[in-house]
């Protein structure tokens, strides 16, 4: 389900990425993913292409079946309507507006069972999940590495270092995100745009992530395209509560937000409907997230070269820690992209 639900990456924020298939003996006679917000969710695309197939047959999905009426109607009165007699669901839904569909479905005398493939979907949708559970936004941190872990020559030179199809993946996860954040020194020495531009292999979200700035002195110039592009796209950037900021930029259309520290940041971010952040440096900020516990994911990308002495480390940043009380990461996946190689880590918190 996994597969078919994560057709409708960066389309279905903040509802979350769901597929469903409709067994009739051992044929799919019915199939379907959420496609974007707003639109019908995956239960019913799939009934409605089993249509009369779907009467005592069983739907495999892997998120529980809603309960409520909102842009949609619920959908466990559709399977209820359309005589499904089993549903098999990865997880339960931690919406407590839309949770409840197990027991709907139950009454109406249709098995429900949980569990299948759990790990899988909650991966999928952790950002939609960690929602439910955090006060924080789900945070992945992105790191474009050499072999011998430099972000940057040693003259500080900005250069791409991996490949064409490892920085087409990145526009994949910006796709996906609700806001993107760099440090201040990445947008004064880069003049990043922050977008997430289309491509054969995924569609950018209708809203354009917001782009974030950690800017605790308020330093980005209002010549710089983040801020001369400010009233098109969302910014916003995050700095100090006491700090001036210059009439330039407050004019600009760009957001202030002032926080006292990461933690206090991350809440605000929050509490304004940010659930996902990627994190895309520098160094600096990469420390901050990391030795700060605020980082769910790590995705690395490493480029086959080396950059030698002098080169600016990815994690130069991070105070000196023993064996035993550093931060141990295992891997998600790992993939090879041309002859970049991509990993993904989860920060082990046991």
């Amino acid at each position: 389900m996994v597969g078919l639900a994560s057709r409708g990456w960066g389309q279905t924020a903040p509802n979350p990425m769901v597929g469903a298939e409709i067994f009739a003996g051992a044929e799919i006679v019915g199939s379907g993913y959420h496609r974007e917000a707003g639109g019908p969710h995956a239960e019913v695309v799939a009934l409605n292409e089993a249509g009369e197939k779907a009467r005592g047959a069983t739907m495999y999905v892997n998120l529980e079946p809603c309960d409520h009426h909102g842009r949609t109607p619920p959908c466990t009165a559709a399977l209820i309507a359309a005589g499904i007699s089993r549903v098999v669901a990865a997880t339960r839904d931690p919406n407590p507006v839309a949770r409840g569909g197990a027991e709907r479905l139950r009454a109406a005398g249709i098995a429900v069972e949980f569990g299948c493939g759990e790990a899988e979907a909650r991966e999928l949708n952790a950002p939609f999940y960690n929602s439910f559970e955090s006060d924080r936004p789900w945070v992945t941190l992105k790191l474009a590495i050499s072999l011998d872990s430099a972000i940057a020559r040693a003259d500080r030179k900005r250069q791409w270092l991996t490949g064409h199809m490892s920085r087409e993946w990145v526009q994949y996860m910006r796709a996906g995100a609700d806001a993107i954040a760099v440090g201040i020194e990445t947008a004064i020495a880069d003049d990043p745009e922050l977008t997430a531009r289309e491509s054969d292999r995924h569609r950018a979200p209708k809203a354009a992530p917001v782009r974030i700035v950690f800017d605790r002195l308020a330093r980005l110039s209002s010549h710089s395209y983040l801020v001369r592009t400010a009233r098109e796209v969302p910014t916003r950037i995050v700095t100090a509560p006491t700090t001036q900021v210059p009439p330039g930029l407050m004019n600009s259309g760009v957001e202030v937000i002032r926080a006292h520290d990461l933690g206090d940041a991350l809440r605000k971010l929050k509490q304004s409907g940010i659930n996902s952040l990627l994190v895309e440096g520098g160094a600096g900020l990469a420390a901050s997230f990391l030795g700060g516990g605020c980082t769910d994911r790590l995705v690395i990308f490493q480029a086959p070269l080396i950059l030698g002495e002098g080169a600016l480390g990815a994690f130069s940043g991070i105070a000196a820690q023993s064996v035993e009380e550093a931060p141990r990461f295992r891997v998600i996946r790992s993939r090879q992209i041309e002859n970049d190689i991509m990993t993904i880590y989860a920060v082990d918190r046991d």
